[in-house]
C-alpha cells in the first residue's frame, strides 16, 4: 500500500495500501471472494463485497482534475495541490517511466476522515508478522476494513488467540494499476511534500508489485516515493527551495528511525530467543521498550518536529513494531542500490525490476544482484 504510508501525532505517514486491492472486474473479484471465501483466511464474502461496493463509490464519484480545477472559488492552496498532483503524475511518467495510465488525473470525494482502518497482529514473543491471504495478492502482513468496528473485531478475535495487535489508519490504496486510481478528496489535507510522496508511492505499486512480498513492496515504495519526490522538488523548484529542502530533511528522518527500529528489533530478538518462561519475556521486553523509548526521546530532543517524534510516547507491542518493519525494512539496502546507479532513480527502478523479475526472496534477490553489480564495477575500475 501502504501503509500503505502515517499521519497525526505518531507522524504516521505510509500506511497507504490496505489489502483488500480490488481486481480487475467487480463480478469476477465477488464470484470468487464467494466461492473460495470458506478458503481465504479471514476473508468473507460480506468482506469482498463491502470492499466492492466501496470502491465502487471511489471510482462512481470520480471528475477529472483538470475539470475541478474550474470550479469556481476554489481555494488557492487546494488548486495549488491538485496542480501538483497532476505535475507529480508526469513526471512519474515521463521522466520515471512508472506505469501512470490514467492514475491520479481524477478527483474523488470520500465523505469521511479515515478512509480504512488497517489490523496488524504479531506473535507475543516474535518478531514475525501474522499475515492473511488474499487471491489477487497473496499473503500480506496486514489487513484493511472500510469500518472501524470491523477492524476493532478482528483485532479482539487476534488479541483472544494470544496475538499482538495495532490498528492504524489508511489515508488512500492501491489498486496496483487495475483501476484508474483517483485522487481523494481528504488527501489535500496534506501539504505539498506528503502528497507528492504518496502519488510516487502508490504509482510505483502499479509498476512493481511482487505477489505475497508485503514488506518489499511497501518499503521499495516508501524509498521511491521519498527519492521521487526530493528529485521532483529539485527540479520543480530547485535545490535551495523550501520544498526541496524538506524534502530531503523529511527522508533523512526516515533513514534515521528506520536504522533505530531496527537495532530495536535486534536486542529484542536477542531477548526472545532466551530460554526463559513466556511471562519472564513479556516482562523483559517492557524494559526493553521503556530503554528504548528513552533513548528516542533523547536522541531527537533537539528536533521538536522531527515526523517521529511520537514513538517515545506511544504504546508498544510486536504488532507496531511489526508495522515498522513493514514499512521500513533494509531502506538502505535501496539506499545503496541509488548510490550504485550514480543516484540516477530511473536507472535504479530498472535494477529494482531486473533484480527481482526471476522471482525468489525479493530482498535476497536485490542483495545478490548488488553483490554481482558491485564485483562487476570494481573489475572495470580496475
Amino acid at each position: 500500500m501502504g501503509s500503505c504510508r502515517r499521519w497525526g501525532v505518531l507522524g504516521l505517514r505510509k500506511l497507504v495500501c490496505p489489502t483488500h486491492i480490488i481486481s480487475r472486474a467487480f463480478s469476477w473479484f465477488i464470484i470468487a471472494g464467494l466461492m473460495l471465501s470458506s478458503m481465504l483466511s479471514g476473508c468473507s464474502p460480506i468482506y469482498f463485497l463491502r470492499a466492492a461496493y466501496e470502491e465502487g463509490r471511489i471510482l462512481w464519484r470520480r471528475q477529472p482534475i483538470a475539470d475541478f480545477l474550474a470550479t469556481p472559488d476554489l481555494h488557492n492552496d487546494t488548486k495549488e495541490k491538485l496542480t501538483t498532483v497532476l505535475a507529480v503524475r508526469d513526471y512519474a511518467q515521463n521522466v520515471l517511466n512508472l506505469n501512470v495510465a490514467g492514475s491520479y488525473a481524477s478527483y474523488s470525494y470520500v465523505d469521511r476522515p479515515d478512509l480504512t482502518y488497517l489490523v496488524i497482529a504479531a506473535p507475543q514473543t516474535e518478531l514475525r508478522p501474522y499475515t492473511w491471504w488474499f487471491l489477487v495478492v497473496g499473503h500480506v502482513p496486514y489487513k484493511g476494513f472500510f469500518s472501524k468496528s470491523e477492524a476493532q473485531s478482528e483485532a479482539e478475535r487476534l488479541h483472544k488467540q494470544g496475538y499482538d495487535t495495532t490498528i492504524r489508519t489508511s489515508a488512500a490504496f492501491s489498486t496496483l494499476g487495475w483501476f484508474d486510481d483517483p485522487l481523494l478528496s481528504h488527501l489535500l489535507r496534506f501539504d505539498k511534500i506528503a502528497l507528492s510522496e504518496v502519488v510516487f508511492h502508490e504509482l510505483f505499486h502499479n509498476t512493481l508489485y511482487i505477489k505475497g512480498a508485503g514488506a518489499f513492496n511497501e518499503s521499495a515504495a516508501n524509498f521511491i516515493g521519498h527519492r521521487a519526490t526530493i528529485d521532483f522538488f529539485n527540479q520543480r523548484f530547485g535545490p535551495d527551495s523550501a520544498e526541496h529542502q524538506r524534502a530531503v530533511q523529511l527522508w533523512q528522518e526516515e533513514l534515521e528511525f528506520a536504522g533505530f527500529i531496527e537495532d530495536l528489533i535486534v536486542d529484542l530478538s536477542g531477548l526472545y530467543q532466551r530460554n526463559i518462561a513466556k511471562q519472564d519475556k513479556l516482562r523483559l521486553r517492557e524494559e526493553v521498550f521503556a530503554r528504548s523509548q528513552s533513548e528516542w526521546a533523547r536522541r531527537i530532543a533537539d528536533q521538536p518536529a522531527h515526523r517521529f517524534r511520537g514513538f517515545s510516547q506511544q504504546p508498544l507491542n510486536n504488532a507496531v513494531l511489526m508495522h515498522y518493519g513493514v514499512y521500513l525494512n533494509n531502506l538502505q539496502l535501496f539506499e545503496s542500490l541509488y548510490e550504485l546507479e550514480g543516484r540516477n532513480l530511473v536507472r535504479t527502478i530498472a535494477a529494482l525490476e531486473q533484480a527481482t523479475q526471476n522471482g525468489g526472496e525479493p530482498f535476497a534477490a536485490l542483495r545478490s544482484w548488488l553483490t554481482k553489480h558491485r564485483t562487476g564495477a570494481i573489475e572495470q575500475a580496475g
